[in-house]
């Protein structure tokens, strides 16, 4: 079988999405390990790339204990580091935007913990200065011993060119000195001269392969240049000087999970607290890399240990609070985050991630004044700017926003993860100046899909560079008269008794999207939305239904006159040429002058709401809610649609599992080893088939229990797809969902779900979702219309999960596919007089089930059990005010979803 290759592509399905997260969250919840806790925070933290560690010039012993438990958890000597590793463990929190060189920013931003540690400067060079003179021989002169002293002070003291200038005149006098090479070197890196320190490490390695600190301190700054594998040699060959270094064992831990190599790290840093059981940094990065491997509980005492060590690690909250919220509980995070703050009121970080936090949580007001704080104290940070403007974006305030979005583009950049920050940030100004033009106009005139150029969409979505489509795509100079005007008014706030009506019930009908699973944080934004969107679209649904009553009363009433005989054979032949009935869409043209209705009457019907029209609203709803996701239908983008554009979801990437969606991961590889062996083949990233019939890989594969032991059974990179029972097509199985496995460098897989959406594939789903709609309309236009009766009903609420079943194998959406079907299921439910009390219970995803269930019943009967318990009938309702016309404009629609935190 050959089919069209999954696109790997960076886009995120409706799973990923799922009810609550956006993807600028998404993104920033990467960003924080990457740019702020990894390549700046610990004691490893980099200043300007090399790690306080590599302030230790000498490499010889000393009890810093005492300076450990007042410095910085970033800055933080070791327990067998020099005096200099203590005198000069001033700030190493380097923000991604920090001038490189500046010693004043440093000094600012650390201030209380630099101040502390120069108050012991005098006294810890006196008791350390043996180190300064004891790898000199003792045939070197006095004079050589002071100038290389008052150069390793001068290093301490962070004046680097000064003490680059005295290893000069020593090396000139003795260019095979290694002590000399290590201190030039050491102050090379600080000033960012990583070659040239690597340069000065190597020689100093070449004159003397024995001297250890030569091979540490050139694998720090191999890991400041990105070069992990040749980091973590050198880091390796130190351990064999001192096998039992904990200092050793935690740069390299930290390396490791730098790199995402977790498992080395969790393994490095699980020895170095053995050795050193009050290394605070890490036991808190012990915890980051134990999260990362879905090992919760432990990594929750380590991070709950880096505190009990020292109450004001400011690191360690931090890292706790990050924690809490990849795992969905912002309480405690929050309660961390306060203890930063408590302890240093300019902790930037803390700013930065509560308001990552608000941000997800759907309070962009709040999350914007931590991000002003933040700026105010880092005036340049990439990453909060970004979200910031996303925040402003959200409430409609899009001067700030295009302003911030501004600012981001002009930063110079300096890691890939902001690259794609500033990408984004090209294409969300657009859709800010798009959304201001369109602020005092009808929010049906909002109209992305229908409005915004295919190729823009198709780049947005993939967060592409701009440069690669033609200026004139995108760039339309009219929008930005759009923010003369295209600012909310007084009035679109005024809350009227209609609005809070509807209101209040949407907050409420909109909390049962949530999802209670780890990494899904309650977003009220978000359950807004939904509320408001399930209620219009049971609104419009409604009166579509009344349309298709009357018309089959009319109908009804005219066949009587015919009589029996002909109403039967009018009867199956209709049911025989529409498919399930009463005025649907897609009701057939081949009807004769016998059947039932006129002419008039099957133009009534084909007028009706197609499938399509139904989720639109929803998704309208969601675009305008979380305005930073690239929310599209696939089918409205250019030549990417033809090549099979892919949503992507990963459970395990590299060797971390994905805290949303790794739960999904036993059952994922057993449906996946189901459907090899059912099949017996495989297709390659190329789609060629595997044969899996010879060499005994069918048992191999059915006892395979990881990534790794179904990669070594088929030898590369595979996906086969899931299997769809077709309602529409009689036998006919419908491709599903591929899972995928690929192999990530020698660190582990990208073991995903990816659903690929090519012309033939949205053609058989677009069948199968006509046919389901028409079977909704049918099982509730006739005899059932209004009733109230529960078992009456029961042939509806299975057409409804029918319909929800299809929609989640189609994924027609390039993400947010997740909430918007089931705020269509909620707003049909309410159609029909019943509401949904309950939320969704602990640990399922509705989306999931769908994806690895292999036929519309099953999944019934699996969601049913839960679902239909927490029916309750509803007719008030329909008392609510008309969502439309309460809510005319987008303004007023943004208004609303903006004004909860208020």
């Amino acid at each position: 079988m050959k089919s069209s290759s999954p696109t790997m592509l960076d886009s995120d399905s409706g799973c990923e999405n799922n009810c609550n997260a956006s993807d600028t969250s998404e993104i920033y919840r990467k960003s924080v390990y990457t740019s702020e806790t990894e390549s700046k925070s610990s004691d490893t933290c980099e200043i300007d790339g090399i790690s306080s560690d590599a302030r230790e010039i000498d490499g010889k012993s000393s009890d810093t204990s005492e300076t450990r438990n007042k410095s910085s958890d970033i800055y933080e000597t070791r327990s067998k580091s020099s005096d200099t590793s203590e005198t000069c463990s001033k700030s190493s929190n380097t923000s991604a935007t920090r001038s490189k060189s500046s010693d004043a920013s440093e000094e600012r931003s650390e201030s209380k913990d630099i101040s502390e540690i120069r108050s012991k400067l005098g006294d810890e060079s006196k008791r350390n200065h043996k180190f300064f003179t004891s790898g000199i021989s003792k045939n070197k002169s006095i004079s050589l011993d002071f100038r290389l002293s008052r150069g390793i002070a001068q290093v301490n003291e962070g004046k680097y060119a000064y003490a680059v200038s005295i290893f000069d005149q020593i090396l000139k006098e003795n260019p095979s000195y290694p002590e000399a090479l290590i201190g030039r070197g050491t102050a090379y890196a600080f000033q960012r001269e990583l070659d040239a320190a690597i340069a000065d490490f190597t020689k100093a390695i070449e004159c003397n392969p024995s001297t250890g600190e030569a091979w540490k301190r050139r694998g720090q700054a191999r890991a400041a240049l990105g070069e992990p594998a040749e980091a973590i040699e050198d880091l390796t060959k130190a351990l064999e000087f001192e096998p039992n270094s904990s200092d050793i064992l935690h740069e390299r831990g930290i390396v490791n999970f730098k790199f995402k190599d977790y498992n080395a790290a969790v393994e490095d840093l699980s020895s170095c607290v053995k050795l050193d059981k009050d290394n605070k940094s890490a036991f808190t990065y012990l915890g980051l890399a134990l999260a990362s491997i879905g090992e919760y509980r432990k990594a929750e005492e380590a991070h709950k240990k880096s505190i009990q060590l020292d109450q004001n690690f400011l690191e360690g909250w931090a890292h706790l609070a990050q924690f809490y919220q990849d795992l969905a509980n912002p309480v405690k995070a929050l309660e961390c985050l306060q203890q930063g703050l408590q302890i240093d009121a300019r902790f930037a970080k803390a700013y930065h991630l509560r308001g990552l936090l608000r941000h997800g949580m759907g309070e962009h007001r709040n999350a914007i004044k931590d991000l002003s704080v933040e700026l105010s104290i880092e005036n340049s940070n990439i990453e909060c700017l970004y979200l910031r403007a996303s925040c402003y974006h959200a409430i409609g305030e899009y001067g700030n926003a295009v302003k911030d979005y501004d600012a981001v583009l002009d930063l110079e950049l300096d890691s890939m993860e902001k690259f794609v920050l500033q990408c984004l940030a090209f294409y969300q100004k657009e859709i800010a100046l798009y959304t201001a033009s369109k602020i005092n106009m009808e929010f049906c005139c909002f109209d992305i899909d229908g409005d915004i150029n295919p190729l823009f969409k198709e780049y947005w979505c993939k967060r592409l560079h701009p440069k690669y489509v033609c200026e004139k795509v995108f760039r339309q100079p009219p929008l930005r008269e759009s923010l003369k005007k295209g600012r909310l008014r007084k009035q679109d706030f005024v809350v009227t008794k209609q609005k809070a009506t509807l209101l209040q019930a949407a907050d409420s009908l909109g909390k049962k999207i949530q999802y209670d699973c780890p990494g899904f944080l309650p977003n009220r934004r978000q359950h807004r939305m939904a509320g408001l969107a399930a209620i219009e679209i049971a609104q419009k649904v409604s009166k579509a239904w009344r349309s298709l009553q009357a018309e089959w009363k009319h109908s009804s009433k005219r066949a009587a006159k015919i009589g029996k005989t002909v109403r039967k054979k009018e009867k199956a032949y209709v049911l025989s040429q529409n498919r399930g009935g009463v005025g649907c869409s897609t009701s057939s043209t081949s009807e004769t002058s016998t059947s039932c209705g006129s002419n008039d009457d099957r133009g009534l019907s084909r007028s009706m709401m197609s499938w399509q029209d139904i989720y639109s609203l929803a998704v309208k709803w969601r675009q305008i809610s979380e305005p930073c996701d690239p929310v599209v239908w696939v089918n409205k983008l250019s030549e990417e649609f033809n090549t099979g554009f892919g949503s992507h979801t990963p459970m395990v990437l590299g060797q971390a599992k994905v805290v949303r969606y790794f739960p999904n991961y036993q059952r994922t590889m057993s449906v996946a080893k189901t459907v090899a062996k059912e099949t017996m083949y495989v297709n390659n990233k190329t789609d060629d088939v595997i044969d899996l019939s010879k060499d005994g890989r069918l048992e191999k594969i059915m006892q395979a229990e990881s990534c790794s032991d179904l990669y070594d059974v088929i030898g590369e990179d595979f996906w086969l797809a899931t299997s769809c029972e077709s309602t529409a097509f009689e036998g006919k199985r419908l491709e599903g969902t591929r899972i995928t496995l690929q192999k990530m460098n020698e660190q582990g897989f990208d073991f995903a779900i990816r659903t690929p959406c090519t012309p033939s594939r949205w053609d058989d789903y677009d069948a199968e979702m006509a046919m389901a709609w028409e079977a909704i309309c049918s099982a509730y236009c006739g005899e059932t219309y209004g009733s109230t009766d529960f078992n009456m009903l029961e042939k509806l609420r299975d057409a409804i999960l029918r319909m929800t079943y299809y929609w989640y194998n189609f994924m027609p959406l390039s993400r947010g596919s997740a909430v918007v079907g089931f705020v269509v299921l909620l707003g049909l439910f309410l159609a029909a007089n019943m509401e949904v009390t309950e939320s969704i219970p602990q640990g399922l995803q509705v989306d999931w089930e769908a994806i690895l269930t292999s036929g519309p019943n099953l999944y019934v009967d699996s969601i049913k059990r839960w679902l239909y318990p927490s029916l309750k009938i509803k007719t008030s309702w329909k008392e609510y005010p008309d969502v439309q016309s309460a809510f005319t404009t987008t303004g007023s629609v943004i208004a609303a979803l903006s004004s909860y935190d208020d």
